[in-house]
């Protein structure tokens, strides 16, 4: 058995959290949302959806950050291949790539951080390759056993690896496909008295589709659009040949932007996206384990994506709760500046996620950079004052 050194802060509290919460699923066959008997079923009360590796729906671009997570429809960048892989098609360099990097949590953790690497290139005009790493650094950890012997440093991290394809099917349409790796090494072998664990993988993918047209609003020219991503459709994730699979996060993430060009100088977006994990929502349960509302989450993957919109044991209210919202505006002043704002909710019953956003953004050449920042209550929200940084490089025209 094994415990962490003693003294510990609350840096080493959270990272522990993050880091075990799959074990202790695996290890002790916990049910999340567990209940007594008298547990109300109306969707009233709180009722996480339960998935493994969601460090896979935090959004790394600092554009889309600044704008409230919203920019499944906004106009495609190096970075848009995070969000809705379907815009890389209407790109309009030769190629290109963007690094982003965010200090996670921290509020609370002084280690945690999210990097994201990304690149494309257009072998034709209407068909972009790309290619992207996602990190998460969970820190280090000090292990000792129940004797205080020292097990060394423990550092765990999860990964995803993609493959990008986006194809123009015609001046206002496109489609887009990745093909994604997962490792999640939460625990590798780490805890020796109980089952043996291992890192976990997975086989995932993206299918999304992108729309604009150019048009005329109240006298002002403008390019209305709309796109929508089904991401992390895959193979579930074990951490123990003895657990439970645990569902990719799933999400269905469907939005609209419209942009307008009010002169030569000055330019205007405003973005909303909806979101909606598509897997099991956990059922309430009695002090037997017998389910009293909701559905078995033990199904197949298939079985939870389609069955996600119907099996929250509150009902329709319930699963209108599990949407979430994200409202973005972006201002560029002669293609050089930008300043973007933005608001995202989340039912304090699905997670609570609440903040405002405001970034910026400076164009030089070809040359990007895009800043973030998180605003929310400090003593409410862990990812209070995070902040969100990218640089892009764009090169080349199509046919060049």
């Amino acid at each position: 058995m094994f415990k962490l050194s003693k003294p510990m802060n609350l840096g080493c509290l959270v990272k522990t959290a993050l880091s075990i919460f799959s074990f202790l699923a695996v290890c002790t066959g916990l049910r999340a949302q567990e209940g007594a008997a008298d547990t109300q079923s109306n969707g009233s009360q709180p009722n996480n959806i339960i998935t493994a590796v969601p460090f896979l729906l935090i959004t790394p671009d600092a554009r889309s950050a600044g704008m409230g997570d919203a920019g499944v429809a906004v106009q495609p960048d190096a970075n848009s291949m995070a969000i809705n892989p379907s815009k890389l098609a209407f790109l309009n360099n030769k190629f290109g790539f963007a690094f982003s990097y965010s200090p996670w949590l921290k509020n609370l953790v002084p280690d945690v951080s999210l990097s994201y690497l990304s690149g494309f290139y257009k072998p034709d005009e209407k068909t972009t390759l790309g290619a992207s790493l996602r990190y998460l650094n969970l820190g280090e950890i000090q292990l000792t056993d129940v004797n205080q012997q020292d097990l060394g440093i423990y550092s765990p991290n999860e990964l995803a690896a993609d493959l990008i394809y986006s194809r123009r099917m015609s001046e206002s349409f496109s489609l887009g496909t990745s093909i994604r790796y997962i490792y999640s090494n939460l625990t590798s072998g780490q805890f020796s008295s109980g089952p043996q664990t291992n890192a976990g993988t997975a086989l995932a993918v993206d299918v999304s589709a992108y729309f604009k047209k150019p048009t005329n609003f109240l006298g002002t020219d403008a390019v209305i659009s709309a796109g929508i991503n089904i991401s992390n459709i895959g193979t579930k994730v074990s951490y123990s040949d003895n657990s439970p699979d645990f569902f990719l996060p799933t999400n269905l993430k469907l939005g609209g932007a419209a942009t307008f060009f009010t002169d030569d100088y000055n330019q205007f977006t405003f973005a909303l996206d909806l979101n909606k994990l598509l897997v099991p929502t956990q059922p309430f349960y009695d002090a037997d384990g017998n389910i009293l509302a909701g559905k078995d989450p033990d199904r197949s993957v298939p079985a939870g994506i389609f069955g996600s919109f119907s099996d929250a044991p509150g009902g329709f209210k319930e699963e209108l709760k599990e949407i979430n919202i994200g409202v973005g505006m972006e201002y560029w002043y002669n293609q050089q500046f930008a300043f973007r704002t933005g608001y995202f909710y989340e039912s304090p019953d699905k997670g609570n996620r609440r903040y405002f956003t405001l970034g910026a953004g400076l164009k030089y050449n070809v040359f990007n950079i895009d800043f973030a920042y998180l605003l929310a209550n400090t003593g409410k929200s862990p990812l209070a004052n995070t902040l969100r940084f990218t640089m892009l490089f764009n090169f080349g025209t199509p046919g060049n």
